[in-house]
């Protein structure tokens, strides 16, 4: 016998263990079912499961569960990604914590092997969490970005690329992490909201000495490398000083006006100074104008002069050479302070305003972005982008919801060059070797680099390999290939690519999607998958995002121990609808866990009264209205979940399983099965016995991609199949059944009936100790039939001593309600005071009514809208529909009793 209290953590370790010891997860290449893939977006292996995984993966595992019972031959990827940056970072850390040497002091080899190490010991974290969710990814086929076979894949696409020309060498402003000493990518940087200054700085004009153009500038201590100052071409104020020159202040460097657009008339004083080595627009003006680039912070963010120590000249009250050499190897934000307090005792200084601007930060080393000129890897990423552009538009691929492709072609088709190197020591070093004349050699391995270099010098040469990795996301973006064994031609290539559905958040649509895309079309000639499902953000109950500092992060683990798998899951799944963030709150996961309960104690109830699985039950053979109902009923939910699933709408999946399971099957269905099974043995017995089994094993396979845990304990319990076979049992289909229409519309009429009286009762506050006689005016003699047969339920469930008939006027006192051509009646005068229930109810709409007026009043209010958080615009777009849908039900109660 099943428990009385369904405990979820005393089977699901069990089930898990036994589901993957069966190999139950596990794709078979020589099947000749049709394949259905997914590809693991691969968490990262420093990583621990949050919600957003959850989200994720509670999706990916529902596809890939449904699928297999459709009898696919389902392959879900799994792996992780080694994370460059946050692997280093974590390991430092760690170095740190031990008291050992630092990275430096460890030695490139030394330090690699330590993080081999901690990866051996650590790195496995995630894909033990992923377990607890249910994840049914076919383990032993877990791969790992720096593992052998995809190291060999990665130096495979590079050295193509390379001798394609998409992949080269090139000196181009970056984001430069000072923190951690590395490029990253525009992907990388946050932008921050920060109080600072706007310092107005007066050069001098060339041969004028009290003469001067005035720029404004967020950054004073970037201004030791300008080498120019730009004014827009037709700007009347400076059309004269075009082609003049001024003096840098400090340096002394004589710098030219020059005419560009990038220069706003409007903005600050409608000047602006150029230093191309530290801004990404004045960079492209440098470019223009054919401008010097010199750097003057080094890798640290530090005061550098190496570049202009030539340019320093004295110049008696504008430039001081002695204080710029003072300034070496100075904190750029100590620096800006010595430069704008000596520019200001220079009388350089016009003004200082107070400003607030974004000022970009590197996501993971936390600090100040510096844009900085170095020598980098690029990839060609406009030539790579140009097919997959193509392959979206003509439909070969396609999002999910659709309005994504807009933001997709919008970044593809203004794409910059990617820059693939990175100046860290854990990751894939790049396969590039420099001979002493500067010559690069890009070969697979260091011996075809020496042979390379042979063949140029004819003779042996010392070569030096460079010492930057590949970009993380390069050897990801190899994954819906590299997994399967690429660059070997194996059997799950041919099978398994492409994939069928991607699953992930719009965050990562550049980071990933899109580079996963430019791989796949350039090295498989297809598209890496057919279909992009892209879900929100995981947010709390009221829209705002997760944070520590906020206090509302939510752990999925302990949600899990206290509610189980199946709650959580089933929760994101009825809140994961196209194209909006999910809000949870623990009270959503508690709710449904509920629901799973409600499940568990209606298989309990079945089973004390005898019902078993019955391979022999027919459907088509019913007679009884009550069994073809609910068989009827359950070919509605079969076909409405099917539908949801096939066009990703989980919202409407666990809908429809919700709708039918709770209330069709669990509350109408057992309820009105009851006076049948506690009564005699018969064919009617048997009949309701066999439906419920019949149904009870389709609700089992309808939520089992949702909620698979207690979904296979009890089909292993009642037997429907061996130990942890649900997994692979098939997916229902809609069953033949005689007389469904007659079935549904006289059970269809008696459960509005009912929930008619209730939903009266209950709006007008009848105890439910109390019971009440129930009248019927203009029934039809159909209806009137119904109410005979079904008259043993309606009464005990409608709390009605007797169902009457009504000829004549009705009593004074009634609530009433319509249920098809008749009206039903509640004769509730002496049950209920009606003037005081009418005095009530009337109150009550009345605060109602004052809550819409305030949050119409709020929502009306252009300031509000524009100067609001999104999620609290949203959190009072929900109030207002709330007290709106309230006064409709009191209106609707007030109708009932208003005689």
């Amino acid at each position: 016998m099943l428990d009385k209290t369904l405990t979820p953590g005393s089977f699901e370790t069990r089930l898990y263990e036994g589901w993957e010891r069966s190999g139950a997860f596990a794709c078979d290449p020589t099947s000749s079912a049709a394949p259905f893939t997914i590809m693991i977006p691969p968490p990262n292996v420093t990583g621990s499961l949050h919600m957003g995984h959850a989200l994720t993966f509670t999706i990916q595992d529902a596809l890939i569960r449904w699928r297999r019972m459709q009898g696919r031959d389902a392959l879900w990827q799994p792996g992780t990604d080694h994370a460059g940056i946050a692997t280093q970072m974590v390991v430092e850390r760690l170095l740190a914590a031990e008291g050992n040497q630092d990275r430096r002091g460890l030695g490139r080899e030394g330090f690699v092997e330590r993080v081999w190490q901690w990866k051996a010991e650590s790195g496995g974290t995630i894909t033990r969490q992923l377990r607890r969710l249910g994840a049914s990814l076919d383990w032993p086929r877990e791969r790992f970005t720096m593992d052998a076979g995809l190291s060999a894949a990665v130096r495979e696409v590079f050295v193509t690329l390379h001798r394609q020309g998409l992949i080269y060498r090139d000196r181009r402003l970056v984001n430069w992490d000072p923190k951690l000493q590395t490029a990253i990518s525009d992907l990388e940087v946050e932008s921050r909201e920060m109080k600072g200054s706007l310092w107005y700085l007066r050069y001098p004009v060339e041969g004028e000495p009290d003469r001067f153009i005035t720029v404004a500038t967020t950054r004073p201590e970037t201004m030791l490398g300008d080498t120019a100052v730009a004014v827009h071409p037709e700007d009347p104020r400076f059309a004269a000083l075009v082609g003049r020159r001024v003096i840098l202040p400090l340096v002394g460097r004589a710098i030219p006006v020059v005419a560009d657009s990038y220069s706003d008339p409007e903005k600050g004083t409608g000047a602006v100074k150029i230093t191309p080595a530290h801004d990404f627009n004045d960079f492209e003006v440098g470019r223009r104008h054919d401008l010097p680039m010199p750097s003057v912070l080094d890798a640290e963010a530090r005061i550098s002069l190496e570049e202009i120590a030539g340019d320093l000249r004295a110049v008696e009250g504008v430039a001081e050479p002695d204080f710029v050499r003072g300034l070496a190897g100075q904190d750029r934000f100590a620096a800006r302070k010595a430069i704008v307090a000596r520019l200001e005792e220079l009388g350089l200084l016009e003004k200082i305003e107070p400003h607030t601007n974004q000022v970009p930060h590197g996501d993971r080393g936390g600090v100040p972005i510096e844009p900085r000129l170095t020598w980098q890897w690029y990839c060609d990423a406009a030539t790579l982008a140009k097919p997959c552009i193509a392959a979206v538009e003509d439909g070969r691929m396609r999002f999910v919801p659709k309005q994504w492709e807009n933001t997709f072609f919008a970044w593809m088709r203004d794409i910059q060059p990617w820059c693939v190197s990175r100046q860290l020591w854990w990751g894939h070093q790049i396969p590039a070797w420099y001979a002493p004349d500067g010559s690069i050699f890009v070969e697979k391995t260091e011996e075809e680099a020496q042979a390379a270099a042979r063949a140029r010098f004819g003779a042996e040469v010392a070569l030096t390999r460079d010492p930057d990795v590949l970009d993380t996301w390069f050897s990801s973006a190899l994954w819906p290939f590299s997994t399967l064994g690429w660059p070997e031609k194996t059997a799950e290539v041919a099978r398994y690519y492409p994939g069928d559905v991607l699953v992930t958040g719009f965050d990562i649509i550049f980071f990933w999607v899109a580079r996963m895309m430019m791989m796949g079309m350039h090295f498989m000639e297809d598209v890496p998958f057919r279909d992009i499902y892209i879900h929100g953000l995981v947010r709390d109950e009221k829209g705002q995002k997760m944070s520590k500092s906020k206090g509302n992060v939510m752990d999925p683990l302990e949600l899990i121990d206290a509610y189980g798998a199946d709650a959580l899951r089933f929760t994101i799944c009825a809140l994961t609808g196209p194209g909006r963030d999910v809000k949870l709150g623990r009270k959503r996961v508690e709710d449904y866990r509920g629901f799973v309960t409600k499940l568990w104690n209606a298989a309990r109830f079945l089973e004390m009264n005898g019902v078993r699985p019955d391979a022999g039950f027919d459907p088509a053979a019913a007679r009884t209205p009550l069994a073809r109902w609910v068989l009827d009923a359950a070919n509605r939910a079969v076909a409405e979940a099917t539908a949801a699933l096939e066009a990703y709408r989980f919202d409407e999946y666990a809908g429809a399983c919700y709708r039918f399971v709770w209330n069709s099957f669990c509350d109408w269905f057992i309820e009105f099965a009851k006076p049948v099974l506690n009564g005699p043995d018969g064919a009617e017995k048997e009949e309701v016995r066999g439906a419920a089994q019949h149904v009870l094993g389709t609700v089992l396979r309808l939520l089992h991609p949702a909620i698979p845990f207690v979904t296979e304990e009890l089909w292993d319990h009642f037997g429907y199949g061996p130990d942890c076979s649900l997994i692979r049992a098939a997916w229902p289909v809609p069953v033949a059944v005689t007389g469904a229409e007659a079935a549904r519309e006289e059970l269809d009429w008696v459960v509005r009936l009912v929930g008619e009286v209730r939903a009266v009762r209950s709006e007008v506050n009848v105890p439910p100790s109390v019971t009440t006689p129930l009248l019927l005016r203009d029934a039809a003699p159909e209806s009137l039939a119904r109410i005979e047969r079904w008259s043993e339920a309606i009464r005990r469930l409608g709390r009605v001593t007797e169902v009457t008939p009504l000829a004549g006027e009705p009593p004074k006192g009634v609530a009433q309600a319509v249920v098809g051509e008749a009206t039903v009646m509640l004769p509730l005068a002496g049950v209920i005071d009606l003037a005081a229930e009418r005095a009530r109810l009337a109150k009550e709409r009345g605060k109602a009514e004052g809550e819409a007026r305030k949050v119409q009043a709020k929502l009306g209010n252009a300031d509000f809208i524009a100067r609001a958080p999104e999620e609290v615009v949203e959190e009072n777009r929900e109030r207002l529909q709330a007290a709106q849908a309230e006064m409709a039900r009191l209106d609707a109660a007030l109708a009932r009793i208003a005689g």
